[in-house]
């Protein structure tokens, strides 16, 4: 007749380690998701300066005849509510109202066409234009136009290059401030990397 010994139990694993191990593996799963959800927004939104840049070229923009002509300062924010890069620059846009806007400056927004959306509450203060002659052939937003005094366009580009905008890294301030004082600024067509959706097509 065989004989068997008898099964040893392994020790149970105390419940300090099991709440330790667990929160380590919740950890691991929680830094992948942060990782694949930054390589998604990486590769759908930012485009590397190595492999793709953006022309933003403002030689068909033109003001429509109601606001076109010598006058004050005029902004117009291109955006597409669909698109999440404008969060990157909401609270900036909101600063230079405030700053701005006081001053004499007037701030417009053109929304992409079809598209649905509101703007946020800081933003209210933008004018609504319906469209803008030559906006059709924007390459990409969220972007910005600013025309001077004498209604000539001064600026068309980013709002800065990178994924946000903040006034350390805006073009617009300063741009503001040399119209304001009555310098001649001519950067209707820049070359720029950031965050920006496509402004036609799908």
């Amino acid at each position: 007749m065989a004989s068997y010994a008898p099964a040893t139990r392994l020790p149970a694993m105390p419940a300090s380690r099991r709440k330790t191990l667990l929160a380590c593996l919740l950890a691991i799963l929680w830094l992948g998701a942060m990782l694949a959800a930054f390589w998604w927004f990486e590769v759908r939104y930012i485009r590397p300066f190595a492999d793709q840049t953006t022309l933003f070229s403002g030689t068909e923009l033109r003001l429509p005849a109601e606001l076109a002509g010598p006058g004050p300062i005029r902004v117009v924010h291109f955006w597409d509510p669909a698109c999440p890069c404008n969060v990157g620059n909401q609270q900036h846009l909101g600063e230079l109202l405030n700053t701005f806007a006081p001053r004499g400056v007037e701030f417009y927004a053109v929304q992409k066409a079809g598209s649905h959306g509101r703007l946020p509450d800081n933003l209210q203060a933008l004018k609504p234009l319906a469209s803008l002659p030559g906006s059709d052939g924007l390459p990409a937003s969220p972007a910005v136009a600013i025309w001077d005094q004498q209604g000539r366009l001064a600026y068309f580009g980013p709002y800065s290059e990178g994924a946000l905008c903040t006034s350390s890294n805006s073009f617009i301030e300063p741009i503001l401030e040399a119209l304001a004082a009555g310098r001649a600024v001519r950067a209707d067509s820049n070359l720029a990397v950031g965050c920006f959706c496509p402004w036609s097509g799908d």
